[in-house]
């Protein structure tokens, strides 16, 4: 019997789904805010590139632009404005939480 016509085991080969990436007409650049903006997530994060769909070059070229206007305070480092923001309807506990002591009564 021939091993390599195994009915029931895997291939060794790694599936590689191909899809087609957006076309950015555009220079990736990090002056160019519009299409920067595109490729952050709402917490101010690069996204990946499969949730992009661009090619490797291009995603190293977005991450450049990202890291280069994020140091010229083009871009935030951090969006995330909840941090900051506290509603009236949650006051802040100044108390510390303080422990009963025991009492012992003599036993007559």
């Amino acid at each position: 019997m021939n091993k390599s016509k195994r009915p029931f085991t895997k291939s060794k080969r790694s599936f590689r789904r191909f899809f087609a990436p957006d076309p950015i007409g555009d220079q990736i650049d990090y002056r160019n805010m519009s299409l920067i903006s595109r490729f952050i997530s709402e917490q101010g994060k690069i996204l990946s590139r499969r949730v992009n769909r661009v090619t490797l070059k291009q995603q190293r070229l977005i991450t450049i632009a990202i890291k280069q206007a994020r140091i010229l305070s083009l871009l935030p480092f951090l969006n995330n404005q909840k941090q900051f923001e506290r509603s009236e309807s949650t006051p802040r506990t100044t108390s510390l939480r303080t422990r009963k002591k025991k009492t012992y009564s003599s036993i007559e």
